[in-house]
């Protein structure tokens, strides 16, 4: 068998092969960047995919993964399984209380209810931002 270069190589996934069109996954970027500058030194995430059970245990072990847990939020999705949960770090749950996330949840899950992902994502953000903004 020679050396070289395979030919079988493993695709990038695209990022079109997911639940958004090409302009959500812009309102989103760009919710999350208004988030973040609004969030004053603390930083957002989005997690859109399957989530094992228990999955509240599955988001938490992913926000954990974040380079400054302490200072993060993480929203996440699974749409397929019905679940939404959002899990904050100790320095951002300071500036963004538990009364506040359950709004931003509410919301989120009024607009996935209609059949807009995107949309709620964008509204969670937008409201856990602000939160932190004034906090």
């Amino acid at each position: 068998m020679a050396a070289g270069n395979s030919t079988a190589t493993q695709a990038e996934p695209d990022v079109t092969d997911g639940p958004f069109e090409v302009k959500e996954l812009l309102r989103i970027d760009q919710a999350l960047t208004a988030a973040d500058a609004n969030g004053r030194g603390l930083k957002f995430s989005v997690y859109v995919g399957p989530l094992h059970d228990p999955v509240r245990g599955a988001a938490e072990a992913m926000h954990d993964q974040l380079e400054d847990p302490d200072h993060s939020i993480l929203i996440a999705i699974s749409p397929q399984q019905r679940q939404l949960e959002v899990v904050t770090g100790k320095a951002a749950r300071e500036r963004v209380p538990d009364r506040q996330v359950s709004l931003a949840v509410f919301s989120m899950e009024a607009s996935f209810g209609a059949g807009n992902l995107a949309e709620g994502i964008v509204t969670g953000l937008r409201m856990l931002g602000e939160q932190a903004a004034h906090n």
